[in-house]
C-alpha cells in the first residue's frame, strides 16, 4: 500500500474515512452497542453515539463506562471486522473523485482515527486501495484535533499537503494545525452547522467542488 513518492512541490490530498470516503456509521454504531449488549450493560442511545464519532474508541466508550472500557473495546474489535461490509460502502462520487485526483497527479492518503491495520483492511475490502498511495491509522500518537496523524500520512507520500478532507471538526481542526486548506463533507457526522464553527475553507454536500480546486499538475 504505501508507495513513497519524493518531490519538492506539495502534491498530498488527505482524506478522513469513516463519514467522509466511506458511508459506515451504520456498521460502526452497531458495533460499539455490541459491547454493550455483550457485557450485559445498559446501551446509550444511537444519537449518543454518533455524536462522539472522530473520536478514539476507548475514549468513546469512557464517556458511558469508564470502569468496563478494557472489555467493551475488546468486544468492539472482535465483532467489528465481520460485520464492518454489512452496510459500509463508498459515497457516491468517492470513486470518480480519487481517480481524477491521482490521474491529475496528486498523492492520496487517508489519515483515520482508526488504527492503521483496521483502515488498510477496511480500505482494502471496499477496493479502495487501488486509489490511494497511503492509508495512515492512529497507532499510540495523539488523535484528531492533534496534526501527529496528517504529518506522518504526508511522510509517507513523501510530499508537502494541499488539503485536508474530513467530516467532523476534529478532522478540520487537524488540518488547520498542519497547515492545510480544509474541505467539509456534509453527508458524514457533524451537521453543516458544527462544522461551520471550524471555518472550512469549503463546506459542501459532496466532493465534487474539491476537484475545481484541484487541476491537473504539469
Amino acid at each position: 500500500m504505501q508507495r513513497r513518492v519524493s518531490t519538492a512541490a506539495p502534491r498530498g490530498i488527505l482524506f478522513d474515512l469513516d463519514g467522509t470516503l466511506v458511508d459506515s456509521l451504520p456498521d460502526i454504531i452497531a458495533s460499539f452497542l455490541h459491547g454493550f449488549s455483550h457485557l450485559g450493560l445498559p446501551a446509550p442511545s444511537v444519537a449518543e453515539v454518533r455524536a462522539l464519532i472522530g473520536q478514539p474508541l476507548d475514549a468513546m466508550y469512557m464517556r458511558f463506562a469508564p470502569e468496563h472500557v478494557t472489555g467493551l473495546c475488546a468486544a468492539y474489535r472482535e465483532h467489528y471486522p465481520r460485520n464492518f461490509l454489512n452496510h459500509s460502502r463508498p459515497f457516491p462520487g468517492v470513486e470518480r473523485t480519487l481517480r481524477a485526483l491521482r490521474e491529475r497527479g496528486y498523492l492520496l492518503a487517508v489519515a483515520t482515527t482508526k488504527r492503521s491495520d483496521m483502515a488498510r483492511r477496511f480500505v482494502d475490502a471496499l477496493g479502495l486501495d487501488g486509489l490511494l498511495h497511503h492509508v495512515q491509522g492512529t497507532d499510540g500518537f495523539p488523535h484528531k484535533p492533534a496534526p501527529d496523524v496528517l504529518h506522518r500520512a504526508l511522510a509517507a507520500l513523501g510530499t508537502g499537503g494541499l488539503w485536508m478532507v474530513g467530516d467532523t471538526t476534529l478532522d478540520l481542526r487537524a488540518g488547520q494545525a498542519a497547515g492545510l486548506r480544509t474541505y467539509a463533507v456534509t453527508w458524514g457526522t457533524h451537521s453543516p452547522e458544527e462544522l461551520a464553527t471550524a471555518t472550512p475553507d469549503e463546506l459542501q454536500p459532496d466532493l465534487e467542488r474539491l476537484l475545481s480546486h484541484l487541476p491537473p499538475l504539469a
